[in-house]
């Protein structure tokens, strides 16, 4: 893991297309604006750990046949 110590202002620069900017630091909190093209997918860290969870979930799921399944009359 690469530790960096950045000022109010300051940013850093993932990749060639990835900017992360300390955009305010009050107290505790640091906020931080990123920006990157759409096509790149950003989440906080619990949200990303909730969607792999419920992936691994879904792969679990039996796989239903729907052709035992009625159909619909009409």
């Amino acid at each position: 893991m690469l530790v960096l110590s950045r000022r109010e202002g300051q940013g850093i620069v993932i990749g060639d297309n990835v900017v992360i900017r300390v955009v305010e630091i009050r107290g505790d909190h640091v906020r931080l604006g990123i920006d990157a093209p759409r096509s790149v997918v950003i989440h906080r860290e619990e949200i990303a750990e909730e969607i792999r969870i419920a992936n691994e979930m879904a792969a679990r799921q039996e796989a239903v046949d729907l052709g035992r399944l009625p159909r619909p009359k009409g």
